[in-house]
């Protein structure tokens, strides 16, 4: 009897090694993140995609089994952040919390979140609210994680308590911590969006396609969260299986952005592309009227653009609102001392303001204004941009 005992705890009903243990662990915690970026985040909570009701509630079912989080808390908290991004009401922004409490402690602001009923009836609607969400999911989403238990130490004896505790450890630690904390702290930007959100990895895989953080706030209700060709999102990869499969439909993705030739003026297209694309619209305003407007300027003086410190330089794509007080500063004498850049920043303020303008006509026509005037300033990199811009158009999406 002994001897059994020891056995079973030894390696459990299958007696695996560490190489299958390791397997199962790769597979279980892939599930996790899958049903979390799949389920949770871009079909309920951004509804880019909807899937069959049986993979949906195998979604849901997983989640409940190794998270314990619920649908609507989840999903409320989530699209808060995005509604307050990088601001006090920010559930987890490293700008207001730090990022060592975001990265480490992530699920405690989680949770301090999901007690704000407030937060749940505002953010948290169209979410299930069947039999089993009343009945099981959320009165008992703790009796979830204790089956795994059950399940890990049945399957693995004594190892299988290591192994529960790392899928508890996964999502709080991957996903709160590391996306919402170095996805807003650290990495690349393809876009200058107006809030600090970048790409961890261009190959989205470890993090089920979380890792192209920046691309997915550019376009949040996108269920594709590549934007390069050299990007990968193993998520979206998953999404295009399943609706092969006749189990996914794809609902929103992010549309291409065109430049037609021979393009007098703006016009009603070009004015749909540029506020669809606005994040793009000026990243390139950025890198390419902004940043060769300063090189010039620095050749001009003898001084090279490596002189200028990258964070002021970057600090030009959105008026320095991420920098102290110091660096804003520096940035304003940066940009008053230099006068074609001084006059490439206020366009830039122009054209930001042009697209909260209030009506398409207003906006249409400040667009022309804006266009004829670049077109006639004198700087090159602004009149091929001018000349660019009035030409955008959006191409038919092609899922």
């Amino acid at each position: 009897m002994l001897s059994s005992i020891l056995a079973f705890l030894d390696g459990g009903l299958t007696g695996a090694g560490l190489g299958g243990m390791a397997l199962y662990l790769l597979i279980v915690t892939q599930l996790t993140i899958f049903s979390v970026t799949l389920y949770l985040h871009r079909s309920q909570a951004h509804r880019g995609v909807d899937f069959h009701p049986v993979l949906s509630h195998f979604f849901r079912f997983w989640v409940w089994l190794t998270t314990a989080m619920r649908t609507r808390e989840w999903v409320a908290i989530h699209r808060k952040h995005h509604a307050h991004c990088e601001t006090e009401e920010d559930p987890h922004s490293p700008q207001f919390h730090g990022i060592g409490k975001v990265l480490w402690r992530g699920v405690e602001l989680y949770q301090d979140s999901a007690r704000d009923q407030s937060i749940m009836d505002k953010y948290g609607r169209g979410t299930p609210e069947d039999w089993l969400e009343r009945r099981l999911y959320t009165p008992l989403n703790s009796l979830g994680p204790t089956l795994m238990f059950v399940i890990n130490f049945a399957l693995f004896g004594a190892a299988g308590i290591a192994l529960w505790a790392i899928q508890m450890l996964w999502i709080p630690f991957w996903a709160a911590g590391v996306v919402n904390g170095l996805g807003h702290w650290w990495g690349y930007r393809n876009f200058e969006t107006a809030d600090t959100a970048t790409n961890l990895s261009p190959w989205a895989f470890w993090i089920g396609g979380e890792e192209l953080h920046n691309n997915h706030h550019t376009f949040p209700s996108s269920a594709k969260f590549s934007l390069r060709k050299w990007e990968f999102d193993i998520g979206w990869a998953a999404i295009r299986l399943f609706e092969k499969l006749g189990l996914a439909r794809v609902l929103r993705v992010a549309p291409a952005l065109d430049a037609r030739p021979n393009i007098a003026m703006p016009d009603a297209e070009t004015l749909k592309a540029i506020l669809t694309h606005r994040y793009r619209v000026m990243t390139e305003y950025y890198r390419g009227v902004l940043i060769p407007a300063l090189r010039e300027e620095m050749h001009a003086a003898g001084a090279s653009l490596r002189a200028i410190p990258r964070r002021l330089r970057k600090g030009l794509a959105d008026g320095g609102r991420w920098l102290d007080h110091e660096g804003r500063e520096r940035l304003h004498a940066l940009v008053d001392n230099r006068p074609t850049l001084r006059t490439v920043v206020e366009y830039r303020q122009r054209l930001a303001a042009v697209m909260e303008l209030r009506g398409p006509e207003a906006m249409l026509q400040a667009l022309q204004e804006w266009v004829r005037e670049a077109e006639a300033s004198g700087i090159r990199a602004l009149e091929e941009f001018s000349a660019r811009l009035k030409g955008y158009a959006l191409v038919p999406v092609r899922a």
